[in-house]
């Protein structure tokens, strides 16, 4: 089958790339609405970013509500403001929270209606306003995805709005935004970039344009996780993951990922758990759930960690990619099991009926996934 490859208008990536913020910025108007979070205004990530705006000569107002894991009402409460301050077009500074509800105020500004009335796929009739999208963190990729994810709380399930009218007008990735992410951030989210990676790489989607970018964030995040982590201020580090989750984000946004984000969503909807820990507690059993509908695409992800897999069989070293997986989230301090989030094991059922319904995500696993297979990766994971 023929796919589309669909990427942001403009991307800047790399060291320095805030300086490109003014001229771009000058093309949309002299009037814009940033959107972020108290705890980037507080640490002083968000100064450079307005000081950028302020010197290009757009007047900016700052609404720094957005919440951790974003809920439908949170979008719409955010929505709401950018109708009322007039704003030509939108900046985002922040995580892919931030992000997320910067691209369900795009839409809204101009479609009206609530974000729910968007859920699924292509149902966003006309473009958004402008915006340009600064992540601070390396993980979420959603400063190059169409899609955005949102907590229905009536649910209890994070649902989706995919769409291209969602991708960033300018996605301005620079690695010195995220230096001032702590370890638990680092770390969650790097586990995410990573699983948009494996995932993409493996799924049914998957191109030969979609499996560079894959095979590149997958090699970029396992060899600089670690240092992102446990040595934060290192800029070599931060950029390596900056440019894999970016890699990683161009990867999935096409070739869509699976089994790992379906089974997360009902962890985030049900518990509050942080997507990237979710992914993270799930990755390496699904990944032995899946290798062995693709052992020779699950091979090269283990020599694209870093894996020794010289003389080993296609199906040992893909064995040595769910271990590696499975070692660097142990190595970055990720918890291991659904009990060390107090997940309680009477959840698992219901977590696994939510689960299934999940099947936008279900349908591009590699391997089938039924309400049987479902629970017993919620086991493994207990």
């Amino acid at each position: 089958m023929i796919f589309p490859f669909r990427m942001p208008e403009t991307l800047y990536m790399g060291s320095g790339a805030l300086e490109r913020l003014g001229a771009e910025a000058r093309r949309f108007g002299s009037k814009a609405i940033l959107l972020t979070d108290k705890v980037l205004v507080r640490a002083g990530v968000v100064e450079p970013v307005l000081a950028a705006l302020q010197a290009a000569g757009v007047t900016v107002t700052v609404f720094d509500e957005v919440e951790q894991e974003p809920s439908t009402e949170n979008c719409e409460q955010s929505a709401a403001v950018v109708r009322g301050s007039g704003a030509e077009f939108l900046v985002a500074v922040g995580g892919g929270s931030v992000l997320d509800v910067a691209k369900g105020c795009s839409i809204l500004a101009t479609n009206g209606g609530a974000i729910s009335d968007y859920f699924g796929i292509d149902k966003v009739p006309a473009a958004g306003l402008p915006w340009i999208g600064l992540p601070t963190t390396a993980g979420t990729g959603s400063e190059v995805t169409p899609n955005a994810i949102f907590t229905d709380k009536a649910k209890q399930l994070k649902i989706g709005v995919v769409s291209p009218f969602l991708f960033p007008t300018v996605a301005i990735v620079d690695p010195v935004l995220t230096l001032t992410a702590p370890p638990s951030i680092t770390a969650a989210t790097g586990m995410d970039a990573l699983t948009h990676a494996v995932e993409a790489f493996t799924a049914p989607k998957a191109t030969v344009q979609t499996d560079m970018y894959a095979v590149q964030a997958i090699n970029l995040i396992s060899r600089s996780l670690r240092r992102a982590v446990w040595a934060g201020r290192d800029i070599q580090a931060r950029t390596d993951m900056a440019l894999g989750s970016t890699l990683a984000g161009i990867s999935f946004a096409n070739a869509g990922v699976g089994a790992v984000h379906a089974l997360a969503y009902p962890l985030g909807g049900q518990f509050g758990i942080p997507h990237g820990v979710s992914n993270a507690l799930l990755l390496p059993h699904v990944m032995g759930f899946n290798m062995l509908a693709d052992v020779t695409k699950f091979a090269r992800v283990a020599e694209a960690m870093g894996e020794d897999v010289q003389g080993l069989s296609a199906r040992a070293a893909a064995e040595a990619a769910v271990k590696a997986a499975a070692l660097l989230s142990e190595d970055v301090g990720i918890p291991q099991r659904l009990r060390d989030v107090n997940i309680p094991e009477s959840a698992l059922e219901g977590l696994a009926a939510a689960a299934m319904n999940v099947t936008r995500l279900l349908d591009n696993n590699p391997r089938k996934v039924t309400l049987k297979d479902a629970r017993a990766l919620y086991q493994a994971a207990y």
